[in-house]
Order: structure tokens, then C-alpha cells, then sequence
């Protein structure tokens, strides 16, 4: 499974209490969704900041980066975003078995 996803995030939204100092340097960690359609943006999904499950238990509001494109993909995994004015990419036929049942 191989994909490039490009992504740009917003510095000005990183909470300064959210940076983890390690031994090799300053952390931030976020997570990435990859939804199955694109927006009407072309984007596959965000960039947040990570909760901590006391966060998402007390469903406290995300803090949001950016957004991700899938630039280029092998196909086993997700698809990549549509380019400007090209057509959506088709979706991977399912793959066949010779199962007799």
C-alpha cells in the first residue's frame, strides 16, 4: 500500500499547550481522516490536532490545521483527488475469486 498525500497546515493554529517537547525536539500530534469522497474543494480530509479521550469524551471542539489531497496512489488503497477540470479517477474494480460457492 503506497500513497503521496500533500497537505499545508495553518502555524497560527497549533495550541502552544498541544507541542510535546522530546529528546530529539518539539512534537505536535494530529491525525489525518482520509474521507471516501472529496469535498467540493477536492479535498480527502483534515488535519486536526490530536484529542486526548478525555477531549473527545467531553466532545470538545476540534482544532483544525488544515486539509489533505491524495496525490498519487497504487490503487490499494485510496483514490486521489481529482485534478482541476480532469474527471474523477474510477473507482478499482472488486477483485474476482474462482470459489466455487
Amino acid at each position: 500500500m503506497a500513497s503521496i498525500i500533500k497537505t499545508s497546515i495553518n502555524l497560527n493554529e497549533i495550541p502552544k499547550d498541544k507541542i510535546i517537547n522530546g529528546k530529539k525536539g518539539k512534537y505536535l500530534p494530529i491525525s489525518i481522516t482520509i474521507n471516501d469522497e472529496p469535498d467540493q474543494f477536492g479535498n480527502q480530509g483534515p488535519v486536526i490536532v490530536e484529542q486526548t479521550k478525555e477531549e473527545r469524551d467531553a466532545k470538545t471542539a476540534k482544532t483544525y490545521l488544515g486539509n489533505v489531497k491524495v496525490v498519487w496512489t497504487n490503487g490499494t488503497n485510496v483514490s486521489t483527488a481529482p485534478r482541476d477540470g480532469a474527471p474523477a479517477p474510477a473507482a478499482a474494480p472488486a477483485p474476482e475469486d474462482d470459489l466455487p460457492f
